[in-house]
């Protein structure tokens, strides 16, 4: 005999907030409890920008936050996103200003960003807790044309994927609180070709 249509609804119903519950407890269980929060200074010695042909490295500046969350004992999940400034000296797309004179090579504002996930493992050794970490993601970068580029001349953008393998030390000040010093080899892959980069870093940690 089948069942009217308000029963089934209504099992239907109750079936679909049974379902959902038991997925908030299972997903609610799994969250990590534990954890630390950084963000400081970051130091980025890269090329860039390769695809002018270009093979100096380059300096950059900026920062770099991470969130890690606790999935065992010594083993975490990490967020780490960066992003670093500087000028990139390129070669003037105009050739030759005048006859027998070679034009000044031109310097650009080069932003480059980084978003990373992956693994982390760590100990706790007194006040000292060293940790290394491999992470996979996308880094993008962008360039801003200067005054004295010609209007014709355009600079690409790029979007590719980046890893970076390292690690780092953290020193423990007061029990929430500790300072960090980090360095990664960064690999990024715009226009088509490798770049192998460095990155350091250094500064506060909280850990929940």
């Amino acid at each position: 005999m089948p069942l009217p249509t308000r029963t089934v609804a209504r099992l239907v119903q109750l079936t679909a907030i049974a379902v959902v519950s038991m997925s908030l407890s299972v997903a609610s269980a799994q969250v990590p409890m534990s954890g630390n929060v950084f963000f400081g200074y970051s130091y980025y010695n890269a090329t860039p920008l390769t695809f002018v042909g270009i093979s100096s490295r380059e300096s950059l500046n900026g920062w770099e936050g991470s969130l890690e969350g606790k999935v065992f004992h010594g083993l975490g999940l990490v967020a780490d996103f960066s992003g670093h400034y500087g000028s990139q000296t390129v070669p003037n797309p105009a050739g030759t200003c005048a006859i027998g004179v070679v034009c000044s090579p031109l310097s650009d504002s080069t932003h480059i960003q980084n978003f990373l996930f992956g693994p982390r493992v760590s100990t706790k050794v007194g006040k000292f807790r060293p940790f290394a970490e491999v992470l996979f993601g996308v880094g993008h970068i962008s360039v801003n044309e200067g005054s004295s580029l010609p209007d014709n001349f355009v600079v690409p953008k790029d979007t590719a994927l980046a890893t970076a393998v390292g690690g780092g030390l953290d020193y423990k000040i007061i029990r929430p609180v500790a300072v960090r010093f980090q360095g990664d080899y960064v690999q990024n892959r715009f226009f088509g070709t490798t770049q192998n980069n460095v990155r350091l870093s250094t500064g506060i940690v909280f850990r929940f």
